[in-house]
């Protein structure tokens, strides 16, 4: 009878790792591709800014009626999807690159939000032990023992 494969902790992360890095360079190989064909397709006059949005819609539906979303996004967002996507059709570089900056900026705000909202700590158990020597003894009338700090 074989003998079952020993594999350590460090080898399973090494191969799941390699394996995210393959699988996110191929999903940048894909967008790169499907932007050159929307590119070319769109230079060409065969796709117009009408058909995108209605297929951003279309796409909004089947979501909604496959179970996958709770409901159809408002026009806003149906524009805005749409604008993203001639943005890359038609190559308009500092659209995007004002986009990825507008991006950034509302990142750094919500991690500064997130920054300043309050946290749980959970004391390390020395500190307990610490807490433990400093409250009074039982039945001394007090609440002794209480590791609850407000």
């Amino acid at each position: 009878m074989a003998m079952p494969m020993q594999i350590s902790l460090e080898e399973v992360i090494t191969m799941l790792l390699s394996r995210v890095e393959s699988l996110s360079m191929n999903d940048e190989n894909n967008k790169t591709r499907f932007n050159i064909a929307l590119r070319v397709l769109y230079k060409k006059g065969l796709i117009s800014d009408q058909e995108i949005k209605d297929s951003v819609r279309e796409e909004h539906r089947m979501l909604k009626e496959l179970g996958m979303i709770q409901e159809e996004p408002g026009s806003e967002v149906v524009d805005a999807v749409t604008d993203n996507i001639l943005q890359w059709a038609r190559g308009d570089v500092p659209a995007i690159k004002r986009a990825m900056d507008e991006y950034e900026k509302k990142i750094k705000e919500y991690a500064r939000e997130e920054a300043r909202k309050s946290s749980l700590t959970v004391a390390s158990p020395e500190v307990l032990h610490q807490l433990d020597r400093l409250s009074p003894p039982p039945g001394s009338g007090s609440r002794g023992g209480s590791k609850l700090i407000i």
